[in-house]
């Protein structure tokens, strides 16, 4: 038993070390692969994302907000066997975009407003983009928004479908719990936590950047297909701003696949949370990639239509 946990903590080093030696033995190249990740972050994703994440929170303060999410708790009861206060995570994910969902599932778990059999199902139907990163950042990036609301749709389909399924090895869940409220500056509060966590976005973003290049350093070169592929697993918006380049109903599917997904970079960020409510990873992996591949394949021929 001890040398196995001698093996597991050597292997779960082994690649920080090796990222550090990489930094100190090209602090130049790996340097400027920080700066682009900024760029891409300051350009792509905090325009588009953080006015939306700043006017979500100040929703959700709202009474309006608490009244919505009950109206809909018998529909998220029904249909995926998550209660009420689980309907407000997934409808502020569905709103707000990664990592949202995941720090709300966690809320509640620590509030004890949601039940640990239904905390696995919330989770993985609490995992969503939100509107203003697919249409705002990917839609625009391949210059239509046609399309990223094309591929928003499937995103939501997809995920939809594989917690639809999950809900039925659960039982129906009656409670309508209420979101937890804490007494403070709705307007301060909503403006510091959507500033912290576009932050911690863009300081993941910036990081597995460089990550995605180190790996990329190891491999063979490749064709663009590939390099998007490996760069968008380890950070969605990587891998999206490089199939765009070429737009295709293929590389739409990649995207949305990636997206749905997340890439390592998003799904660390969401595990961080999770891992702390008590989900195994490697179930909530393979959930989410079964609703890349479904969100996949779906955009492929939808992409198909729009792009003719």
């Amino acid at each position: 038993m001890v040398h196995r946990k001698e093996r597991k903590a050597v292997f779960t080093a082994l690649p920080i070390l090796i990222a550090m030696a990489l930094f100190l033995l090209s602090p130049a190249k790996y340097g400027k692969s920080i700066l682009d990740g900024i760029s891409l972050w300051a350009v792509c994703v905090l325009p588009a994302a953080f006015p939306f994440l700043f006017l979500t929170a100040l929703f959700t303060r709202l009474p309006l907000f608490e009244k919505l999410s009950s109206k809909l708790a018998p529909l998220f009861s029904k249909v995926f066997r998550v209660s009420g206060a689980g309907g407000c995570a997934a409808l502020l994910s569905t709103l707000s975009g990664y990592p949202v969902g995941a720090r709300s599932v966690l809320d509640l778990h620590d509030s004890g407003m949601v039940r640990k059999e239904e905390l696995f199902r919330l989770s993985c139907l609490a995992s969503t983009t939100g509107p203003m990163f697919m249409v705002g950042v990917v839609g625009s990036a391949f210059a239509s928004p046609s399309l990223g609301w094309v591929m928003l749709a499937c995103h939501f389909i997809a995920v939809w479908s594989v917690s639809f399924v999950l809900g039925r090895f659960g039982k129906l869940q009656r409670s309508a719990g209420r979101m937890k409220r804490t007494e403070g500056n709705a307007l301060y509060d909503s403006l510091y936590s959507s500033v912290i966590s576009i932050l911690c976005v863009g300081g993941a973003i910036a990081l597995f950047y460089a990550f995605s290049e180190m790996i990329l350093s190891f491999l063979p070169p490749m064709s663009p297909f590939w390099e998007g592929t490996v760069r968008g697993l380890m950070e969605m918006t990587a891998g999206c701003k490089a199939f765009s380049a070429a737009p295709s109903p293929l590389s739409a599917a990649m995207c949305c696949f990636l997206v749905t997904f997340g890439g390592m970079c998003v799904l660390m960020q969401q595990l961080a949370f999770l891992t702390r409510a008590g989900v195994k990873p490697l179930p909530f992996l393979l959930v989410k990639f079964l609703q890349g591949v479904l969100a996949g394949v779906l955009c492929f021929f939808a992409a198909g239509l729009v792009m003719g």
